[in-house]
């Protein structure tokens, strides 16, 4: 791996690519990675990453990243806006 990300730095350095610019999409990639392993559940991300959630959700807004956007596969909604079961409907009326 060590021969890979000197490579990788290499040709970086050789393209004219800034430290910062480098370091910043770095971060972006690596929180990209760790949130698609987790099925962009930020909770356990963040417990993968070791940071607090807090920290992963400025990371988030830091890179603009919009992560319903690449959510795959749809969100259970929350139990405000699911309907009741049956019984429990006629027993509120």
């Amino acid at each position: 791996m060590q021969d890979h990300l000197e490579s990788l730095v290499l040709r970086m350095h050789k393209g004219g690519i800034r430290y910062s610019e480098a370091l910043r999409e770095f971060q972006k990639i690596f929180v990209l990675t760790v949130l698609r392993e987790q099925k962009w559940n930020q909770v356990r991300a963040a417990e993968t990453l070791d940071v607090h959630r807090n920290t992963l959700r400025r990371l988030i807004d830091k890179f603009q990243l919009d992560i319903r956007s690449l959510r795959t596969t749809r969100r259970r909604p929350p139990e405000s806006e699911r309907p009741l079961p049956l019984d429990k409907k006629e027993r509120a009326t």
